[in-house]
């Protein structure tokens, strides 16, 4: 798409204005550099559409394809000119919180992009103990309703199968209900006393929830 003006808006956004484009570059920003690791911040793309976009951005210099050493595949790493563009990100992010949640329908709460960022809210260092095995079980999905978030030190990995350990904490809920509380838009206590969600563990580990997963970046507070 050309707009055929010098003007740097028209031409910025000649470069990010593509669909996906802008969520690519966010996904990469927040540290995703897989292939698959794209796709699951990014669930309703097309593997063509994100090979394209890929592509793109090497071209205009937004983004460095490396060879995985010893490995299959590649990794994705944003370039200066890229990283110049996460201020802006987070300013788009705030005005969207202030200006777009009242727009959010129920197609806006996908699991796959919640619990992508759920395991990048994870503090390790608030958590005791060296491993740490969370069960979240999401009651409004039939295919793919359990997930697990590990915690070995700092390292933190995300699951869809059963690791056959026994969780430390269970979360049961709707996945807007938890993104809801993840966004601040409502407080585990009220959804604990409303019903809506249940909350399995030790003390230590169920009445401090943010301290150890911390709220979306554009909370009010955060």
């Amino acid at each position: 798409m050309e707009y055929g003006q010098f003007c740097p808006i028209a031409k910025a956004t000649e470069i990010l204005g593509e669909k996906w484009t802008i969520l690519i570059l966010r996904e990469l920003l927040m540290g995703s550099s897989r292939f698959n690791e794209l796709q699951r911040g990014l669930s309703m793309i097309s593997p063509a559409v994100l090979t394209k976009r890929l592509s793109t951005l090497a071209e205009y210099g937004l983004i460095v394809k490396k060879k995985l050493p010893g490995q299959k595949g590649h990794e994705y790493l944003p370039t200066k000119s890229a990283e110049e563009l996460l201020p802006i990100f987070i300013d788009i992010g705030n005005w969207g919180m202030r200006w777009t949640r009242v727009h959010l329908t129920s197609n806006d709460f996908d699991v796959d992009f919640l619990m992508t960022y759920l395991r990048r809210s994870i503090q390790p260092g608030n958590l005791p103990g060296k491993e740490t095995v969370i069960k979240f079980h999401f009651t409004d999905i039939e295919q793919q309703p359990d997930w697990w978030i590990l915690v070995n030190g700092m390292e933190v990995d995300l699951c869809t199968i059963d690791p056959g350990k026994e969780p430390d904490v269970y979360f049961t809920s709707t996945v807007k209900c938890l993104s809801d509380i993840w966004m601040v838009e409502t407080t585990y206590r009220k959804e604990i006393n409303s019903g809506d969600l249940k909350l399995v563990g030790p003390g230590m580990l169920t009445k401090n929830v943010s301290q150890w997963m911390s709220n979306c970046m554009f909370a009010p507070g955060q």
